[in-house]
């Protein structure tokens, strides 16, 4: 056994048997951490942090365009629409689910459980066709002698077994064949924690009492009195009534009630928790809502944004990518320059200034043609809009028509 997966087994991830490993899908991603919550994939999305990270990420990357390229001679890469993967894995993997819904299901598992499956059909010719999305909680894995790995799984009753030739598999962190390592089980005491500060937070809110003030009287109060009072309650209490003047007559004092310190504590718990789960899942706090109070993360939301893309995201996209190119491509494929890959221009969609500032340059530096800039926004192409176009205000001086006309002269 490798060192990663005693590592792994150490924590449940890994199951022998006399001949094979074994390994589920979900990598154990289930059990009660260290504050006694029992921690499920349904249980941890209940946790606002949890269902931002995750969410951010799966849809991030499913709303990118899946494209399969094929590179020339001079590595120049440009989209092939006539091959037959392209219109799998960019419109529509299987007859239920759009691109979109397919690569959500599959991020979303890589995020939660370390793993994501697909089951293969193929054409006669053995071209792709299909992929249909497994939940990982129902595969288990294993390698055979032979050195083939065997995916197991029951759908609606009926039992499956595979080879890796048609199970379309992507790894989470951790590098083992037989499965990735599930955010789930690692970070299973961090989220326990998060829940059992939900659950406290909610008794408290159910059991206890929690006025915003107390009106004090000196004495027993009539019923005359209690029926004022009564009036008193309904004209202050509401948001609508807030900042109306109270006055105080007949020996009443109002008292307003402040957080006490075990309800301060509770608050700063789960502020905590929603940072711990950011760390886990690799998310800037800004981009899920939570301002907090870390002076780990740059105080700039568009850094933080920079560095989701530039550290967090591309890694997830690479995996993908490879994941695809590796086993859904041909190696005839593969030698031939085709590849697979997430349009991450497709980012700047929403930003009208930075896309516009985009275009720019690439126009300006001859990287793009008008064009080719047209047909990123869905405008038909122009006349003369062909032609690599370059700014010319560093040429050298001696270059410029005033001195042409006096070197004439």
């Amino acid at each position: 056994m490798s060192i990663l997966n005693k590592a792994l087994g150490a924590v449940g991830l890994v199951r022998k048997s006399a001949l094979v490993q074994f390994t589920d899908g979900r990598g154990n991603a289930h059990g009660s951490g260290y504050a006694g919550e029992t921690v499920t994939a349904k249980s941890s999305l209940g946790l606002s942090a949890v269902w931002a990270c995750s969410n951010l990420i799966s849809g991030s990357l499913s709303s990118l365009p899946f494209e399969v390229t094929k590179s020339d001679a001079d590595g120049f890469a440009q989209v092939d629409a006539n091959h037959p993967l392209h219109s799998v894995i960019y419109e529509s993997p299987n007859f239920d689910q759009t691109a979109l819904d397919f690569w959500d299901f599959m991020s979303l598992s890589i995020e939660l459980w370390g793993n994501a499956y697909a089951s293969i059909a193929r054409k006669d010719n053995g071209e792709i066709k299909a992929l249909y999305p497994i939940h990982p909680e129902v595969m288990l894995v294993r390698r055979l002698q032979n050195g083939r790995i065997e995916y197991r799984w029951v759908d609606e009753g009926k039992s499956y077994t595979k080879l890796d030739r048609d199970v379309f598999h992507i790894r989470g962190p951790g590098g083992s064949a037989l499965g990735g390592m599930s955010v789930l089980s690692f970070g299973m005491n961090a989220f326990s924690s998060a829940l059992a500060a939900d659950r406290s937070a909610a008794e408290i809110f159910r059991n206890g009492l929690r006025p915003s003030g107390v009106i004090t009287f000196a004495d027993w109060l009539s019923v005359s009195q209690r029926d004022v009072v009564d009036k008193l309650v309904e004209k202050y209490v509401g948001a609508q009534n807030a900042g109306k003047p109270f006055v105080a007559e007949g020996g009443m004092q109002y008292t307003p009630i402040s957080i006490n310190p075990e309800d301060a504590q509770m608050l700063e718990t789960r502020q905590f928790s929603v940072e711990e789960i950011c760390r886990f899942f690799q998310v800037p706090p800004a981009l899920i809502g939570h301002a907090g109070s870390s002076t780990a993360w740059p105080t700039s939301v568009d850094q933080q944004v920079l560095m989701f893309v530039k550290f967090y995201l591309r890694r997830r996209v690479k995996r993908i990518e490879q994941a695809v190119k590796k086993q859904l491509l041909t190696p005839a494929d593969r030698a031939g320059g085709y590849a697979a890959r997430f349009n991450m221009e497709s980012m700047l969609r929403g930003d009208s200034a930075s896309r516009a500032s985009f275009y720019q340059t690439m126009v300006q530096i001859g990287t793009f043609t008008i064009n080719e800039v047209r047909q990123l926004e869905g405008k038909p192409p122009i006349p003369g809009g062909d032609v690599p176009r370059m700014q010319s205000q560093n040429i050298p001086i001696t270059q410029t028509e005033g001195a042409q006309d006096q070197d004439g002269a």
